[in-house]
């Protein structure tokens, strides 16, 4: 009998309770495809009819959704390219409480509609008293495209440093984001010196607003000069200031780091910083200052636009009202405690049989934020071959394990565990066990396997 005919029927596959629970998972449509694709290998002979249902649901991802869990061991409190702060246990809860319907935009007890995510607000503006209102769109850049067109739309001028006109990454400009929104830039002074004369003399009837611009990925040292919040305070135009980085206060541990509160304090009439930074919470754009100007900021049609949904405020207010944030943790973690981390992680490690080193390294906040600050930290050392595996082999694709990124050095990965939150160290270590498994699978199997 031709084996083709041994091949499973569709519905008989679909009954395997593998799938069929996957099938709840992942839609009966992408179960179907990974049935039919492992169908038609055993057809082309490259399984056997009896390996069907088991190649289709090895087939199949962990998740519906493509995004994969990463264990941040690169040592970069705030990577950009691994959505910036991770969330705290409180912000997953109230997330995964906010999913369904909710009130976001409901007044329970008087049965009507109520103010959009009033908890998120209310708990912003407890943590900046000095905030006169406050609005949340969807990031940074957002909370500058609002007030430019709010404001200077229509040629009004913005001043701005020649110093501050900055790059914000994967080459978005801001004088390109500014003059977007039909505003002009006036810039003022120079790259390295710019001073209040500088401001003072390009302020004129056409002036919609000076820009402060925090530059929180790069720093100018040398012979340099530059006006402060309370230099440009007494000009006859809002000041408005970009942070950036989301401090809201001042933090003892980054004391060279620009704050929400403490630049309101000094005379800005409007300031605009990152949720997902130094805050640690989700993508937002925060919007403080005078409740003239924010009120007309978030009365302007394209606020609707901008505005964040249910998930984002949940997580917002959980990060502002609730426990400490995993990038707070991680600023404020000592040396000599990362540094036994490693070491007892490299043990365990290494009484498995695999060469792992503890080693002390420098991590970084970056993200936008604390440019040029070193943090002393400790890493795991691990052999080069590894580094693949470990962000995207076989255990990670099936779900099984979380991927983990690290840095190279020296022939070496690193896993920097200052960017690794303590209660993840077990993870990372089954990571790096199935990783060596799979390797040592491999080998033993030869080249033919």
């Amino acid at each position: 009998m031709d084996p083709r005919r041994l091949v499973p029927r569709t519905d008989a596959v679909l009954a395997d309770p593998r799938l069929s629970e996957a099938a709840r998972r992942l839609g009966r449509a992408r179960v179907k495809a990974a049935v039919a694709a492992a169908q038609q290998r055993a057809r082309e002979g490259r399984i056997t009819p009896a390996e069907v249902a088991e190649d289709a649901a090895a087939a199949l991802p962990a998740r519906a959704a493509s995004l994969t869990p990463v264990l941040n061991a690169t040592g970069v409190l705030l990577h950009t390219n691994l959505g910036r702060a991770p969330l705290s246990g409180a912000a997953r809860e109230a997330v995964a409480a906010a999913a369904g319907c909710t009130d976001v935009e409901f007044d329970l007890a008087a049965g009507a509609r109520g103010p959009r995510g009033r908890g998120a607000l209310a708990a912003l503006a407890a943590a900046v008293p000095a905030a006169g209102a406050v609005h949340v769109v969807n990031n940074n850049a957002a909370a500058l495209v609002l007030a430019a067109t709010a404001l200077a739309a229509g040629g009004g001028e913005i001043v701005v440093s020649c110093g501050e006109l900055i790059e914000i990454g994967d080459r978005f400009r801001l004088p390109d984001l500014l003059e977007s929104t039909g505003a002009r830039i006036r810039e003022v002074g120079t790259t390295n010196r710019t001073t209040p004369a500088d401001y003072a003399a390009a302020v004129g009837p056409a002036t919609a607003f000076v820009l402060k611009v925090h530059p929180s990925n790069y720093w100018i040292e040398g012979f340099t000069a530059s006006a402060g919040v309370a230099d440009l305070a007494g000009l006859p135009v809002p000041v408005v200031g970009d942070i950036g980085s989301g401090l809201l206060a001042p933090s003892p541990l980054l004391p060279d780091e620009p704050d929400a509160d403490t630049w309101l304090r000094a005379g800005a009439a409007l300031v605009t910083a990152s949720g997902d930074k130094l805050l640690g919470g989700p993508q937002a754009g925060l919007l403080l200052g005078r409740a003239d100007l924010v009120t007309r900021l978030a009365r302007h049609p394209l606020a609707r636009a901008l505005r964040v949904d249910k998930l984002t405020f949940a997580a917002l207010e959980a990060t502002l009202a609730g426990p400490p944030v995993p990038a707070a943790e991680a600023l404020a973690a000592t040396e000599a405690a990362v540094l036994e981390r490693a070491k007892r992680l490299a043990a365990q490690l290494c009484s498995a049989g695999i060469d792992a080193r503890a080693v002390r390294t420098e991590a970084t906040a970056r993200g936008g934020a604390a440019p040029g600050v070193a943090l002393p930290s400790a890493a795991v050392s691990l052999p080069e071959e590894l580094e693949v595996p470990l962000r995207a082999g076989e255990p990670v694709r099936r779900g099984l394990v979380p991927a983990v990124a690290g840095r190279t050095e020296g022939g070496r990965v690193l896993l920097d565990l200052r960017s690794v939150a303590p209660g993840d160290d077990g993870a990372l270590a089954a990571a790096v066990l199935a990783a060596v498994a799979v390797m040592a699978d491999r080998s033993r199997a030869g080249p033919a396997g």
